[in-house]
């Protein structure tokens, strides 16, 4: 699997759990929106976004522009403030916004070291394999690879579900471009779907509920809606899937010792950091960071225990003449957590440093404000979360939200419930729109497409609308703003 299994948003966490939604709103005391610096700060932020989705054709990585627009802006902010004898004010505002990120990156980085021990460990392998084993057929694995991109996203991130199920769909049916490409759309928009029913599926559910404005249970309100918007494009789409059977490629693929037992000190990380911020009111960072404790002391188990496991297999091994199995074991290497940390997805990580810092610089300026009271106090809030959910399909989702975040528009829970649908599924109506999407552009290179998924967009939309109509009708009470 590629490096990318590092997660991407989610099983992500994020950032803003040590302030109150109020600090969001950090407006400095000079409106600089209609001014010289102001302007520039906007142009540079849209040139360093378009090349930014650019990145596929420039081969530039996405973190690059983003940093250098960053530390433009703020340059620019820190000499205004210079001249008007404020420094102390505009240093206050970036040391803040920093310390959100410090958040995010630790969170995150603690849930893509887990998913890459797991990735060495061969869980995702071993799951592959055995699909590919079964031999299904194309419409029962196009059915089961969406399923599974709904359940399994929800754990363990859009991005790095979407990498594995399509990983299977190409092994089983690796010349069909055809069925790859509507079994990848299909992925796509269950993965994504599945992230936004619970607060680990995705970074925009992750910052809404570290910012303490949905609890962890509310989110799962979101379920039907979600299934909604995966269910609808996925039921169109299946009348569409051949029904015969691929050749299956048998893998023999063996689990690495300990596997099971750190997806276990996973699972009990999210619970401790659920906990942290649930019962002791602390950063869900805290728990998390706990949690990498945990893994760190199993790797010393492990790497204490290794040679007497190596000594026990490799007699079983002579005793029946496995010399593949003996082949194997002469080239197995000690477990280390810090080999799982550097092989994080660190220019995702400092894309959304420079991400972070240039919403925070441009709501600093004033911009965000400006645009808060145009979208909903102008157009109100529905239809502002259901066109900023559109928008995430060009724009990344992660500013979108945090500049919702900052904006801290009056709203209803259940406008809240709605903007965290909507930016978490609007990215599926294209390719571009989900780093699920744009990493399975690159993986299965030829045969899902830009404009190959364009062709479904009708029907992605048609499933949005839907899953927006039933939040609508099934969390009629939480729209109640004073309730």
């Amino acid at each position: 699997m590629p490096q990318t299994f590092a997660l991407t948003s989610v099983l992500a966490g994020v950032l803003l759990a040590l302030f109150s939604p109020q600090t969001f709103a950090a407006v400095g005391s000079m409106d600089l929106t209609d001014s010289g610096v102001g302007y520039v700060a906007l142009t540079v932020f849209v040139i360093a976004y378009l090349l930014v989705m650019g990145e596929e054709k420039l081969h530039l990585r996405k973190s690059k522009p983003v940093l250098v627009a960053a530390g433009i802006i703020w340059m620019m902010i820190g000499w205004v403030y210079v001249q008007g004898g404020m420094s102390s004010e505009s240093e206050s505002a970036f040391r803040h916004t920093l310390l959100e990120f410090a958040e995010l990156m630790l969170f995150l980085l603690v849930a893509m070291t887990y998913i890459n021990a797991l990735e060495e460990r061969r869980l995702f392998d071993v799951l592959r394999a055995w699909m590919v084993r079964k031999g299904f057929n194309y419409k029962t694995l196009f059915w089961m690879t969406g399923i599974l991109s709904f359940l399994i996203s929800p754990i363990a991130d859009n991005l790095t579900t979407a990498l594995l199920m399509c990983a299977v769909v190409t092994k089983m049916a690796p010349d069909d471009n055809r069925f790859i490409n509507l079994c990848c759309i299909n992925i796509v928009i269950a993965a994504n779907a599945g992230g936004a029913f619970s607060p680990f599926g995705d970074i925009t559910t992750l910052m809404v509920w570290q910012a303490g404005i949905v609890q962890f249970q509310e989110f799962f309100s979101l379920f039907i809606p979600a299934l909604v918007n995966y269910g609808i494009p996925a039921l169109i789409m299946s009348f569409f899937v051949e029904n015969r059977k691929p050749h299956a490629v048998v893998e023999e693929v063996e689990l690495k010792r300990g596997a099971l037992r750190i997806m276990t000190l996973f699972l009990f990380t999210v619970a401790t950091a659920v906990a942290c911020h649930t019962f002791l009111h602390l950063p869900p960072v805290a728990g998390m960071m706990m949690g990498l404790g945990y893994l760190q002391f199993f790797g010393y188990f492990l790497r204490r225990t290794l040679p007497g496991s190596l000594a026990r297999k490799r007699a079983l091994a002579e005793r029946a003449g496995d010399e593949a199995a003996l082949r194997r074991l002469g080239s197995v290497v000690p477990f280390d957590v810090f080999n799982r940390v550097a092989r994080a997805e660190w220019d995702t990580l400092l894309f959304f440093l420079g991400v972070v810092m240039c919403v925070g610089g441009l709501g600093f300026m004033g911009y965000l404000a400006m645009m808060s009271d145009i979208l909903y106090n102008g157009w109100g809030p529905t239809f502002a979360n259901v066109t900023l959910g559109v928008a995430s399909a060009l724009i990344d989702n992660i500013p979108v939200m945090f500049a919702v975040l900052t904006m801290e528009p009056e709203m209803s829970h259940g406008q809240w419930l709605l903007i965290t649908l909507t930016a978490g599924t609007g990215g599926s109506m294209l390719s571009i729109g989900s780093a699920a999407g744009v990493a399975l552009m690159g993986q299965a290179r030829g045969a899902y497409t830009f404009f190959g998924h364009l062709k479904w967009t009708p029907v992605i939309a048609l499933g949005y609308i839907a899953s927006i109509f039933v939040h609508l009708w099934l969390n009629v009470e939480s729209f109640n703003l004073f309730g």
